[in-house]
């Protein structure tokens, strides 16, 4: 496993930034945007890069053809926040709260996803590469014709989350929670799973016990 971690972000001070100043297209460079809530926010267009936010509130907005690279988000609440066509580039979600968002169609590359919260979140069509789901909760997601490269689950919950047409083959679900995990045979072939998961896979054949 080799997930790239946001890179430079300590090089230099970072300044004070506020998300609700933010202008359509203005792109932001070491930029600290901390305790803020800016819920129901509309964002087009921007850059945000060698940045980090912390304690940021954005529930229920809207963010279209942004791009994240090399950013922290520490303690945030993004609930049921629309992400259309982003892209995350190095950047990893710590204790967030992702519940609900949309990442529909957006590219994420090398992107850590800590101790958070992103049940029922949609990566439907998503172009997913060095990922990493760590001690995170994924209930009731969508994973559907999903592009995924090097995804790792450790010790994710993945109850009832929804897999079609998009293969799992050789992604390693040992550690994680898979009941009522909702994927065909051809999507679960060639999975790694421990032989007391096997029981919530009765149903399916072609998969690999470790």
């Amino acid at each position: 496993m080799n997930i790239l971690k946001p890179q430079n972000i300590e090089i230099k001070e970072l300044s004070n930034q506020y998300l609700a100043r933010i202008r359509e297209s203005e792109k932001i460079e070491y930029g600290n945007f901390e305790n803020e809530e800016v819920n129901h926010i509309n964002l087009y267009e921007n850059e945000f890069e060698h940045c980090k936010f912390d304690h940021v509130s954005m529930q229920e907005g809207v963010c279209e053809k942004i791009t994240f690279r090399d950013v922290l988000f520490k303690q945030c609440n993004f609930s049921n926040t629309q992400w259309k066509e982003c892209t995350f580039i190095r950047c990893e979600f710590y204790s967030c709260k992702v519940s609900g968002c949309d990442f529909t169609q957006n590219r994420l590359y090398h992107v850590a996803f800590l101790e958070t919260n992103a049940s029922y979140i949609n990566l439907s069509e998503a172009s997913i590469e060095n990922v990493l789901f760590q001690n995170t909760i994924l209930k009731n997601s969508y994973f559907q014709e999903t592009k995924i490269k090097n995804i790792y689950f450790n010790e994710a919950d993945l109850t009832q989350t929804q897999f079609f047409k998009t293969s799992l083959k050789g992604i390693d679900l040992s550690t994680s929670k898979i009941e009522g995990i909702a994927i065909s045979i051809q999507d679960i072939k060639g999975a790694i799973i421990d032989q007391f998961q096997a029981i919530d896979l009765l149903y399916l054949i072609g998969v690999k016990l470790k």
